[in-house]
């Protein structure tokens, strides 16, 4: 059953969202102010951001060895995105494996930028089925004021877009040396996650509003092109719903896209 406290908020929240209000007073189509990017944070990282959105804090970190390709793709590089919730970040998240949040955020921003082919990876080809770059993107929340999954990808294509291949040595890379070699950084998807309250469209949900929510969808724009769409939550979504979704976060994606360097 749902604490007093908790209907109580959901019961407000609500009861603005009837008026086009939200908690924080933005309207519903708005983010949170201010969206920030900080790069290169990490000296041990071949690119790294802090991203803001709000209170929400996340910091990305991207890593690269050298690997074998996958027999499917044996002249391609790889990349692969893992997230862990800091229990320091929100006293809903614990110490210990990978749950199914984090394996969900985690997909999510890998989808955006897989599926967006934001890096050549071709380019990250060494030997044609011996060896490839492998491209780690780690992802740590920092403070969860809601919306990590719209933080959490817009610092993995900040901390990409920064990345340096590091110089290699006898097959074996001398990390803390990088080289002028940037990584083949093509496209710059951006993801914008809407949600569903009783009947009504909100952008950028707070951690309140994410407890109230029936549905989400996170949608990777690069430009006007669509290239990712992941649906969350319990409920369905009309086509009226992710028609408006889409209208929104189309939008949002280009004001987000601004605060890219």
């Amino acid at each position: 059953m749902l604490s007093k406290e908790r209907k109580m908020n959901e019961s407000y929240i609500l009861s603005l969202l009837e008026k086009g209000k939200r908690i924080d007073g933005r309207s519903l189509s708005q983010y949170r102010k201010p969206i920030s990017i900080e790069y290169n944070i990490s000296k041990n990282a071949e690119g790294s951001a802090r991203v803001t959105i709000g209170e929400t804090e996340v910091i990305v970190g991207v890593k690269l060895d050298i690997g074998e390709p996958y027999p499917d793709s044996p002249d391609e590089g790889t990349i692969i995105v893992t997230a862990e919730l800091l229990p320091l970040s929100s006293p809903d998240f614990e110490s210990g494996p990978p749950g199914r949040n984090a394996t969900e955020l985690a997909r999510i921003v890998d989808r955006g930028i897989r599926e967006s082919k934001a890096i050549d990876l071709k380019k990250l080809c060494i030997t044609p089925g011996e060896k490839i770059w492998m491209v780690f993107i780690d992802i740590y929340t920092m403070n969860d004021a809601g919306n990590l999954i719209d933080a959490s990808a817009l610092a993995a294509i900040a901390a990409l877009s920064q990345v340096k291949l590091p110089k290699v040595e006898d097959d074996k890379i001398v990390y803390g040396e990088l080289t002028a070699k940037k990584l083949p950084l093509v496209k710059m998807p951006i993801t914008c996650t809407m949600g569903k309250i009783a009947g009504n469209i909100v952008a950028d949900l707070s951690t309140k509003e994410e407890k109230t929510m029936s549905a989400r969808l996170s949608i990777a724009f690069d430009g006007d092109t669509i290239h990712a769409l992941q649906k969350g939550g319990s409920s369905g979504l009309t086509v009226d719903d992710i028609e408006k979704m889409i209208d929104m976060a189309a939008k949002n994606s280009k004001e987000l896209r601004k605060v890219l360097k």
